[in-house]
Formats: C-alpha cells, sequence, structure tokens
C-alpha cells in the first residue's frame, strides 16, 4: 500500500463554528484541512436573515488565520415566521447555500425551530422553485417517542409526507444515524442525499453507556446499535454520490459537556480528515475517499470541486493529536476514536 494519497482538498458539509471566543479558538482547527464548510446558524439568538448570515460571515472571515484560505457557506436557520422574499435574496447573490430545518427542541438552540410543518410551506415552494437546498436535523421530539427510534420516525411521519408535498426541493439528510436513513436514500431519487459524521463511523451507542457514561460521545443524533454503524460505513465507503462528509463537530466547553445535564456534540476538526482516511483504510476504500470527502458534496450543491489538493500520509506509528484545545473560556475535549490513527495531513 502506497504510504501517501493526495486528493483534492475536502469540503465540510455540516460545521458547528459557534461565535466569539469559541469561534476563535476552533475555527484554525477546520480551517487547516478543509476549503469550505456549511455552516450550522444555530447561534443565540439563531441566523435567521440574509443580513444576519451576512455579519456573521464576515465575523468568521475575521477570525481566520493569517494565510488561511477557507470559504464560510452560509445557511439560514427556517422558522415559521421566515420570509420566502428574503430567502430568495439571500441565495440569490450567492451568500446563502441552504436553509437548516430545526425540529424545535430537536438538539443544541433548536427552541426557535418548527412545531408546525404547515407555516414554512410558502418557504419549501421557493426554495424548491430556485433550487436551493434544505439541510435537515431529522429527528421527532415527540416525548413518546424513543430517543434511538427518532430518526426513523422522523422520515415516515415528516420527511416523506413533505418532500411528496414539495416536488423539486432538494434535501440532505444531515447526519444520518439509521440503517433506514440510508435505505431510504438510496431508494430516493437525484432530490435526496445525506451526510455522515466521522464519529457516527465510529462509535455506537455501546461506546456512550457500556461501562460508565461517557460525555464527550453524547451527540444528536445519538449513536445507535453496532447494525447501524456499519450500515453509515458501508454506505461512505461504497462510492455512492449521494452520500459526502459532513462532520457536525461541535464544539462545547467541557464544563458544559461534563455536567448534570451534558451537551450534546463530538468535537472532531482536528482528527476529522486523518480519522477518515484511517476508517477508509480499514475497509480497503482508500480510492473511494476522495470522492466522500471532496466530490460528492460539489456535485449536490452545484458548486466546483476544489483545485487544491491535500496530502494524507501514513506514519508507521500512530500520530499523536491533542487532547483538547483551550478557548478563552476553558477547554474544549477532542473526540478520541479509542483506537490508534496512523494518518496525517498536510
Amino acid at each position: 500500500m502506497s504510504a501517501t494519497l493526495t486528493i483534492r482538498r475536502p469540503d465540510d458539509w455540516h460545521l458547528h463554528l459557534r461565535d466569539g471566543a469559541m469561534l476563535a479558538a476552533v475555527l484554525p482547527e477546520s480551517a487547516r484541512h478543509f476549503a469550505r464548510a456549511i455552516i450550522m446558524p444555530n447561534l443565540v439568538p439563531p441566523v435567521t436573515t440574509g443580513a444576519q448570515a451576512a455579519a456573521y460571515r464576515d465575523r468568521i472571515r475575521a477570525a481566520l488565520p493569517e494565510g488561511a484560505r477557507f470559504e464560510p457557506l452560509m445557511t439560514l436557520y427556517l422558522t415559521e415566521e421566515t420570509d420566502p422574499d428574503d430567502v430568495a435574496s439571500a441565495a440569490r447573490t450567492g451568500l446563502v447555500k441552504a436553509v437548516k430545518l430545526y425540529p424545535a427542541g430537536a438538539t443544541t438552540n433548536s427552541a426557535s425551530g418548527v412545531r408546525d410543518f404547515e407555516r414554512i410551506r410558502a418557504v419549501l415552494e421557493r426554495m424548491a422553485e430556485i433550487g436551493l437546498p434544505l439541510c435537515v436535523h431529522g429527528e421527532v421530539t415527540d416525548p413518546d417517542i424513543d430517543i434511538f427510534d427518532r430518526e426513523a420516525v422522523f422520515i415516515d411521519r415528516v420527511l416523506d409526507p413533505l418532500r411528496r408535498a414539495t416536488p423539486g426541493l432538494r434535501v440532505v439528510m444531515e447526519h444520518v444515524t439509521t440503517s433506514q436513513a440510508v435505505d431510504y436514500v438510496t431508494s430516493a431519487d437525484r432530490d435526496l442525499a445525506a451526510t455522515i459524521t466521522v464519529h457516527h463511523l465510529v462509535i455506537n451507542r455501546n461506546h456512550i453507556l457500556a461501562g460508565g457514561i461517557r460525555p464527550h460521545y453524547y451527540c444528536l443524533p445519538v449513536a445507535k446499535r453496532e447494525t447501524h454503524r456499519r450500515a453509515l460505513v458501508a454506505a461512505a465507503t461504497g462510492g455512492d454520490a449521494r452520500f459526502f462528509l459532513g462532520t457536525d463537530s461541535a464544539p462545547h466547553l467541557d464544563a458544559a459537556k461534563e455536567s448534570a445535564c451534558g451537551c450534546a456534540g463530538c468535537f472532531t476538526a482536528p482528527i476529522a480528515v486523518p480519522l477518515l482516511a484511517e476508517i477508509f483504510e480499514r475497509e480497503g476504500a482508500l480510492d473511494r475517499l476522495e470522492a466522500f470527502a471532496s466530490l460528492n458534496g460539489p456535485a449536490f450543491y452545484g458548486l466546483p470541486t476544489n483545485e487544491d489538493r491535500l496530502t494524507l500520509t501514513r506514519a508507521p506509528t500512530p500520530v499523536t493529536f491533542p487532547a483538547k484545545i483551550e478557548t478563552a473560556h476553558g477547554p474544549v475535549t477532542v473526540f478520541d476514536p479509542g483506537f490508534p490513527v496512523h494518518w496525517h495531513a498536510s
């Protein structure tokens, strides 16, 4: 096996950068390996208008390390009051590349999300007209639905009816975690795709709960059974262009993760690309890594692929990654896959 692999510089199609001191601390970790990223809008308050998206983009650009080349691809947070004209205007100028749907209460900072899906119909119809993708956090929030079933139920109760009612709407199912989601994507037409995170390729629910609670593996959607993890690995490494990388790297201060009611999210940015190479190598699929990380996403979003290259080198001994990064308000723990990683990126 070759000791090096050169691919087009990857993009991250689902990234949380936060704001302020956290933004300044975590942005260099993504800019080091990724050329572009779809930026999640769930700030406090959320990014709901084109003007707010432009201001957030400018803050991200201002926080970039000197010499870094990284393009934030902005999104709008969909609410029941979202103005279809504002969405269309932000898309027309190239500012906004997608709109993000959070069911209210589904995850971090989602309280302003959607409860009544009928109230967003006009926005979705306009998005279908102009070809603007809808990025979906695909979980129901009903308290009577088991947390491990919420993604599968969302597909049946919400997503499939929504897509049938809005022909032409382009949808990205973000951070899919189940075999049902994989099957739904592969059975659909060209207007449906899905992102897969690095951490969901590594952990199942036992990693979170067996032998003690591990808060830095807790994320939403929560990791599922091993059979579902294997379905995700097969989808990511199988060459299907409808699946591409979205890390969902989501930093939280350790104090917020390691608490009586800890926050959901895995901070994977510093290790994401080398870890992905390790996973693909183990599956005998290094020849498909570039498609998953660098080609499939731009194709779905209608963007050019990156001309810059990234070289991955396999070291004979495991590579050391930082256990934490420091922010002005405290440390953030970096995702630990629990096994050696031999690849580094440059």
